[in-house]
């Protein structure tokens, strides 16, 4: 069911959930590889999923921010020179 609750949807809920899915693929890479510490023999390959998708996400993260800054400075150029 959908929350109808203001304030579960306003600007600061919004903010912390952001927050909070930044943090996700970088604590998901550091539980992985404390998961790989900790593990032994053929076991050590139940961690590779949470690796490599933590290390997926980052990436990707990283890729859309450069993409959007590049956007919205040619678009700023672009306003400036027209």
């Amino acid at each position: 069911m959908l929350r109808t609750d203001p304030a579960a949807t306003g600007p600061r809920a919004r903010g912390s959930r952001a927050a909070l899915l930044a943090l996700a693929s970088p604590l998901l890479i550091l539980l992985a590889l404390l998961g790989l510490l900790h593990r032994t023999g053929s076991s050590r390959w139940e961690v590779l999923p949470a690796l490599l998708i933590g290390a997926g996400l980052l990436l990707t993260s990283i890729s859309r921010r450069r993409y959007r800054r590049r956007e919205m400075l040619r678009s700023l150029r672009q306003q400036r020179s027209g």
